[in-house]
């Protein structure tokens, strides 16, 4: 167990350290220098008071996303739809937001974020129901709602939900009492994100639903055998991380938009997945992986106008993050893959 902690700890950290190393390469080829374009990344997502502003409330949508992610892979669910389930957990809430007039901010906030989180959940469990019921692969169903989503939201944002009179196609922006208020000038989304990371541990370590998702996750065949409801639990587990994902959607809207347009929402569930593989599905662990990428992102743009760097070497890095802390789990796979196969010398044999 202890060497399975250590390697936990040492793969996501030799994953920033190499990608890191990289891309200082790559920087210093372009003729500048690798030293002041970190050296910004530190200044300008951590030290100063609007960085660690910014920073922190990226980071909470991160966690969150990467819950999203991690509940799916928890289960043995490969939740590669949290874009979508963002996408219309923010729409539900951004309408809910500037149609009810009248409430407390007590009430509508909740409302609108139950509302929220709903929505993404119907589109989680739908893919869940697909592969409980009819075997369709969860990464395909997902990917395709994607899709799906996005040409839906883009519909109604241009239509139905269109503020009039404004060039831009956006919605209406939200009432007051659907603001998510800050702490001490800080977001409050990153304190409900951490919240929400210890609850959600503590939901898969403690409770007989957070058991049936590990007993599925590691063996169906085995928790089928032990009398669990894979199906149920298959669902289940789409059903939360879908949740989680339109929860995102909703506080990012609540917390930082006021109002909804779809490209403002590009990417929030695909950096997830790097957050959550980089945290090696353990939901504490994504809170220090979410705050390095927060700090990246929220820099992207002071790298290019301090540094002279272009500000998508900020996803290049990601991208080689995202690579090297899943190696480990390609190389697991291709070595189990390799195990399985066997070689016969003649007909039946």
């Amino acid at each position: 167990m202890k060497l399975k902690v250590t390697r936990d700890v040492l793969v996501p950290i030799a994953s920033v350290l190499v990608a890191l190393a990289i891309g200082a390469i790559l920087i210093a080829s372009q003729g500048h220098s690798p030293m002041t374009a970190y050296h910004v990344l530190i200044v300008k997502g951590f030290q100063s008071t609007a960085g660690l502003q910014s920073t922190l409330s990226k980071a909470g949508i991160l966690i969150m996303s990467g819950l999203a992610i991690t509940i799916g892979l928890r289960a043995g669910l490969f939740n590669i739809g949290a874009q979508g389930q963002v996408l219309s957990g923010a729409l539900a809430f951004t309408y809910v937001g500037y149609r009810l007039h009248g409430l407390p901010i007590w009430i509508h906030l909740p409302v609108a974020l139950v509302v929220g989180a709903a929505f993404g959940a119907l589109v989680g469990g739908f893919a869940g129901f697909l592969k409980a019921t009819r075997g369709v692969h969860e990464v395909i169903s997902t990917i395709m709602l994607n899709s799906i989503m996005a040409g839906v939201v883009d519909y109604l944002t241009q239509n139905q939900f269109r503020l009039q009179g404004q060039p831009n196609t956006r919605t209406p922006e939200i009432l007051h009492s659907a603001r998510l208020p800050h702490i001490f000038g800080y977001p409050s989304g990153f304190l409900i994100a951490v919240l929400l990371a210890f609850f959600v541990s503590w939901v898969l370590k403690k409770t007989t639903t957070g058991f049936e998702f590990e007993s599925v996750g590691r063996n169906r065949n085995a928790a089928w055998y032990a009398g669990i409801s894979v199906k149920k639990t298959i669902v289940l587990g789409m059903l939360v991380s879908g949740a989680i994902a339109g929860f995102t959607g909703a506080i990012f809207s609540s917390e930082t938009t006021g109002y909804f347009v779809p490209a403002f929402y590009s990417g929030i569930g695909f950096d997830g997945i790097t957050v959550a593989l980089l945290g090696r599905a353990n939901p504490k662990a994504l809170i220090p992986g979410a705050i390095f990428i927060g700090g990246m992102r929220s820099a992207q743009s002071a790298i290019q106008f301090e540094a002279g760097v272009a500000p998508d070497i900020i996803n290049l890095l990601l991208a080689l993050v995202l690579f090297f802390a899943t190696a480990p789990f390609l190389a697991k796979l291709l070595k189990s893959n390799a195990k399985s196969i066997t070689t016969t010398s003649g007909w039946g044999s």
